[in-house]
């Protein structure tokens, strides 16, 4: 069950104009308030968990800064926006469709010029999910997905309490671990190098650093991204050639 469609998204963050603007309501069923009642617990829980752990500072992160260096300018400029999914009896195929769905609805979401566009992201929580759920419906729907969002020039990243991706300045560090299951949208960056040239299956990595290379080209900022992403692509083919021999 999606508890937050795209047009209700959308009738909340109309709800917020409109109400500055002394002009008309949205309206809610006794149903409706029942189920923000049962919602609104675990969208305070994520957005304090965003607000003190992604926006802040960690000891252990092995460099400075954020944990997410992007996270404090989108709560600043109010560009991330949360759903809850309550996806316990759905099916892998049933998530994969709704994150797909969201994966336009980012798209069309305001901004959309790259440049400004670069905070903004969209978090669906999956309260109630045990570790096997977590495991098929969080970890290998993103792992399924990754592909399809990454050509489209975004990422999409899983968090949960089990989550044993390790940080990039420190093995020992755990960043994706959340209070409660999510799966986040959001656009791709310069800095996402590292995730992308990791792909096991050279195929798919080839996928991923044309789609890198293609999103940002002589744009990057950092000349020493784009020549490890031509060196990386360049041996992911090399490595093509000599597997087909």
């Amino acid at each position: 069950m999606v508890s937050y469609t795209s047009k209700k998204i959308k009738s909340y963050r109309n709800l917020i104009i409109t109400t500055k603007k002394w002009s008309t309501m949205v309206l809610f069923t006794p149903i409706e308030i029942d189920q923000i009642q049962q919602d609104l617990p675990y969208l305070i829980n994520i957005m304090q968990w965003v607000q003190n752990f992604l926006a802040k500072p960690h000891p252990d992160l092995g460099r400075s800064g954020p944990v997410c260096p992007f996270v404090p300018q989108s709560v600043k400029s109010n560009s991330i926006q949360l759903g809850v999914i309550h996806a316990k009896n759905l099916e892998p195929q049933q998530v994969e469709e709704i994150m797909l769905r969201h994966r336009d609805i980012f798209l069309e979401l305001e901004p959309k010029d790259r440049e400004t566009a670069i905070n903004k992201a969209i978090l669906l929580i999956f309260p109630g999910l045990d570790i096997e759920e977590i495991s098929k419906l969080i970890d290998g729907v993103q792992q399924k997905l990754k592909p399809f969002f990454i050509e489209s020039g975004l990422m999409i990243g899983e968090f949960h309490k089990c989550n044993e991706t390790s940080g990039l300045h420190n093995q020992n560090f755990r960043p994706l671990r959340s209070p409660v299951p999510i799966l986040a949208i959001r656009f791709m960056v310069e800095s996402d190098l590292p995730f992308l040239v990791n792909a096991e299956n050279p195929s798919l990595r080839i996928k991923y650093l044309e789609a890198y290379l293609q999103s940002f080209g002589n744009k990057m900022r950092d000349h020493k991204n784009l020549n490890k992403a031509r060196q990386a692509l360049a041996l992911a083919q090399e490595q093509i050639q000599q597997e087909n021999f």
